[in-house]
C-alpha cells in the first residue's frame, strides 16, 4: 500500500455479497436503497462512475446511463461483478483506490458512492476525487452512515453510549467504520465542488424485531414515505444525498477515460494485458476484463 494514503478497507478475497446480503435478512435494506436510487438517478446519461462497486449489487439499477465503471478496491468483488453481470462494452471493471482515482478529469456525467464512505478514514479527500473526475453539472449520488441517528441519540440521552450524535467529528466504531454527522457530509460537497440538491432518509426501520413482526412490504412503504422528510431533518441510519458537479471546470477530450497515476498523461495504450503510459512507460495490468490501477 501507498505509504502516502489513509488506510484503505480491502475487501480481497470476502464472501460479503453472499454472507452480509444473499444469505442474510437485509431485503428490507435492499429494497429501500433501490428506491432511494430510483428517486434520485437522472432520466437519461452517457457515463457513470461507481465507487465501491464490490459485486455490482446495485449496478443493473442505473439503467438510465449507457456505460458504467465499476470501481473497487478488491479485484475478487469484481470478479464477482463480472460473473454476475456479464463482460459486455457496457461494463469496464478497474480496481483502484478511491483516495487515486486513475481517470482522467471531467470523463464522467455521473457517480455514485453507496455503502462505501462509511470505510474512509479519509471521507473529503475521497469526494475531492469524485469531484476530479466528473464534468460540470455532473450528478452525484451518495450515501452515508449518518451518527445523527435517532437511535444514536437516545442512547446518548440514557448514557447507553459515550459518543455524541451531535457533534461533527466522525465516530469510528470499528475499524475503518465510520458514522458521519450530516453537517459535515454537507460541508466536504460543499467545499468539494458541489451543490446539495436533496436529501433522503433511508432505513428507518432497520430494526430486527420490526422486520420480525412487520411483512417486508409494509416497512418499504413506511420507508418510502418517510424518505421525503430527508431535506427537514436526518434521523435515520443511512442517509442519500443528491449533489451536483458546480464550477467552471475542465471536461475530457472525446475518448478518453483513463490518465497515468504516475506522470498524469492520458493517452495509454491498450494491449492484451496492460495499459502502457507512452510517457513515464509504466504498464498498468490488464487481466480478464480487469484494469488494475492499485499502486502497492
Amino acid at each position: 500500500m501507498n505509504p502516502d494514503q489513509p488506510p484503505i478497507c480491502d475487501y480481497e478475497g470476502s464472501d460479503y455479497q453472499t454472507s452480509f446480503w444473499d444469505e442474510s435478512d437485509r431485503a428490507y435494506e435492499d429494497q429501500v436503497e433501490a428506491l432511494a436510487i430510483h428517486r434520485l438517478l437522472p432520466e437519461s446519461g452517457e457515463l457513470l462512475l461507481e465507487i465501491g462497486a464490490g459485486a455490482g449489487r446495485n449496478t443493473p439499477r442505473y439503467k438510465a446511463y449507457q456505460r458504467v465503471v465499476l470501481v473497487d478496491y478488491s479485484s475478487t468483488q469484481l470478479q464477482q461483478a463480472q460473473t454476475y453481470l456479464g463482460t459486455s462494452d457496457r461494463y469496464i471493471y478497474v480496481a483502484a483506490n478511491a483516495y487515486q482515482l486513475p481517470f482522467v478529469t471531467g470523463v464522467f456525467d455521473g457517480a455514485t458512492m453507496i455503502r462505501t464512505l462509511h470505510h474512509m478514514a479519509e471521507p473529503q479527500l475521497a469526494i475531492e476525487q469524485v469531484r476530479l473526475a466528473l464534468q460540470p453539472g455532473a450528478t452525484f449520488i451518495l450515501e452515508y452512515a449518518n451518527k445523527h441517528n435517532l437511535k444514536a441519540i437516545l442512547r446518548y440521552i440514557f448514557r447507553q453510549q459515550s459518543w455524541s450524535p451531535f457533534t461533527p467529528e466522525a465516530v469510528e466504531f470499528t475499524t475503518l467504520n465510520f458514522d458521519f454527522h450530516p453537517k459535515s457530509v454537507r460541508n466536504w460537497l460543499e467545499t468539494s465542488g458541489f451543490s446539495v440538491e436533496r436529501q433522503l432518509t433511508v432505513s428507518h426501520f432497520r430494526i430486527d424485531t420490526l422486520k420480525r413482526l412487520f411483512p417486508l412490504d409494509m416497512l418499504v412503504k413506511l420507508d418510502s414515505i418517510a424518505q421525503l422528510s430527508g431535506n427537514w431533518w436526518q434521523l435515520s441510519p443511512s442517509v442519500f444525498v443528491l449533489a451536483s458537479a458546480v464550477g467552471d471546470t475542465a471536461i475530457a477530450p472525446p475518448g478518453a477515460l483513463f490518465r497515468c497515476l504516475l506522470c498524469d498523461h492520458i493517452k495509454l495504450e491498450q494491449t492484451d494485458d496492460s495499459l502502457i503510459c507512452p510517457n513515464c512507460h509504466h504498464h498498468w495490468n490488464y487481466e480478464n476484463g480487469i484494469y488494475d490501477f492499485r499502486l502497492k
